[in-house]
């Protein structure tokens, strides 16, 4: 029964990543998806600070704003100081990252959060506290539907910026909300699996979906099978060999990346 919780949540967690990554990967943002899941951490310390909770509702403002705000950030080194993006996105989520960490040692006694529990996570207490399941169920209803209903808006945005501006679509009004959903799913998604698996479902599963076809729709499904996958897979890896779950699961969606990259070098696309 343990095993059930710990692989429902995980699924919970890679499915919800994988579809809003495949959006990054198209938008050519992902990287500013990696910043987010590091840099929401001062904000995630300062919440703990305050309500001395790891359970609090504040936790979740402080980490999405934070989250909005090195988005703003890049942005604006972009913009005024005329940096690159990837060189935008490399100050800013390291700055801050190295912030939240130096935050965590610092008040360490002041708070029951420590490095390892934000960067590999919990897994292994799902079990005896199934509270972040709810909340990780409803984090995946709200992206979903919220993908299901923006879909139009994104994949205009995404794909014809020119078009989109002409018929009064906002490209910026849209970007900043798949940040804010990033965002959210960022810090529900951090008390379970932490940041290192966080990463790995918003990039590797999407990016390995990529590899097989250019049809929108098609990537989203196949990411999200190779997300729980994954899952499986590095779960079992993991009991096996008594390693870290998180590390293994991330592990085990980069495995599933190099074969199908191989797969694809000798055989065809999914069109």
């Amino acid at each position: 029964m343990d095993a059930f919780w710990i692989l429902f949540a995980g699924s919970l967690v890679a499915t919800t990543n994988a579809l809003l990554g495949c959006w990054l990967i198209l938008r050519k943002s992902v990287l500013v998806g990696d910043a987010i899941a590091h840099a929401v951490l001062p904000g995630i310390v300062l919440a703990y600070w305050v309500t001395q909770s790891r359970g609090s509702s504040y936790m979740l403002v402080g980490a999405a704003v934070m989250g909005m705000v090195i988005t703003l950030l890049i942005e604006t080194l972009q913009q005024k100081a005329t940096m690159q993006q990837d060189a935008a996105i490399g100050l800013s989520f390291t700055f801050l990252f190295a912030l939240g960490v130096i935050m965590i040692a610092w008040g360490g006694d002041k708070v029951d959060l420590d490095q390892d529990c934000v960067l590999y996570g919990d897994l292994l207490h799902i079990p005896l506290d199934k509270r972040p399941v709810g909340q990780l169920v409803a984090l995946l209803i709200v992206v979903s539907v919220f993908l299901y209903g923006a879909y139009r808006a994104l994949w205009l945005t995404t794909f014809d910026a020119t078009y989109s501006k002409s018929i009064g679509v906002s490209v910026v009004f849209w970007h900043y909300c798949l940040m804010g959903m990033v965002s959210f799913s960022t810090v529900f998604s951090f008390e379970a699996v932490g940041a290192v698996l966080v990463v790995a479902f918003l990039v590797v599963p999407p990016a390995t979906a990529y590899l097989l076809t250019e049809h929108l729709k098609k990537m989203l499904v196949l990411a999200v099978l190779f997300g729980l996958i994954g899952v499986g897979t590095g779960y079992y890896v993991a009991n096996v060999l008594n390693t870290s779950l998180a590390g293994t699961m991330a592990t085990a969606v980069g495995g599933e990346f190099l074969l199908v990259f191989l797969w694809t070098r000798f055989s065809w696309q999914i069109r």
